[in-house]
């Protein structure tokens, strides 16, 4: 008796196993053919639009056909009109960053000026020299005395007999 219940347990399972598979293969089928279904739609869709589109080509290629005998004057206008713009724009936009950078060039060197010019008033040439001791000076050196001994008995120094000498084109 043993045996035939055991027996009887596993027919049991079994078929429980195979009403399981049975449900089982039954889920996936209908997703499968659910999945079918939406590529069969998708598939449909796209040849539908990829029909469309040959007939908009035909279209369009027999309209060409048609104007392409001769262009008009306004359309050979409008078009070299926007082909000279396409070119011309890149070289526009580098003339503004060209302007541009000039300006600011010319910004600095005008502020480099200024401040030369400023600095160029506060320069002062020496006082002490007149008239009179650019004679002594230019004197004296042409006797042959050294810039030195000038500069010493004058009682200024060796750069203002040097100036004196070079603004009167002496040495």
């Amino acid at each position: 008796m043993n045996i035939a219940v055991g027996a009887e347990h596993l027919i049991v399972v079994m078929s429980a196993i195979i009403l399981y598979l049975i449900y089982y293969v039954y889920t996936k089928d209908s997703e499968y053919s659910k999945n079918i279904r939406t590529v069969a739609s998708l598939t449909e869709e796209l040849n539908r639009e990829i029909f469309y589109l040959k007939k908009k080509v035909t279209e369009t290629q027999e309209s060409i056909k048609i104007g392409s005998g001769r262009m008009s004057d306004e359309d050979i206008y409008q078009e070299v009109e926007r082909t000279v713009y396409d070119m011309v724009k890149p070289l526009a936009v580098g003339l503004k960053r060209l302007e541009d950078s000039v300006l600011k060039i010319d910004e600095q060197i005008e502020s480099r000026i200024s401040s030369l010019e400023s600095g160029v008033k506060q320069i002062s040439f020496p006082t002490s020299i007149h008239a009179k001791d650019d004679e002594k000076v230019i004197s004296l050196f042409k006797r042959g005395i050294d810039l030195d001994s000038i500069s010493r008995e004058l009682h200024i120094s060796k750069a203002e007999v040097e100036f004196v000498l070079k603004i009167n084109k002496i040495k």
